[in-house]
């Protein structure tokens, strides 16, 4: 049995959004190196993935609700390094 649940949308009004179950391919980190010498490395993380029937984007895909999280490692020369 689907599990829907109503979900605003951008536009003001509300929808019924169809939670759809999903697994990982990969997740995979992007790294930036500061000019400080610091590496930052980003990776956003899905935890759930809703479709919102009836409504569609500008290419006709349905339009879909995704919750994540955004997971930051800090990687910092020693002189940036509290002591």
């Amino acid at each position: 049995m689907p599990r829907i649940r109503k979900v605003p949308l951008p536009d003001g009004i509300e929808g019924d959004g169809e939670v759809v179950g999903f697994r990982s391919s990969g997740e995979h980190w992007n790294e930036y190196l500061l000019d400080d010498g610091t590496v930052l490395k980003l990776k956003t993380v899905v935890t759930e993935v809703l479709r919102v029937d009836g409504h569609y984007d500008r290419k006709g895909n349905p339009l879909y609700l995704v919750d994540s999280a955004s997971i930051l490692a800090v990687d910092a020369p020693d002189e940036l390094r509290w002591r």
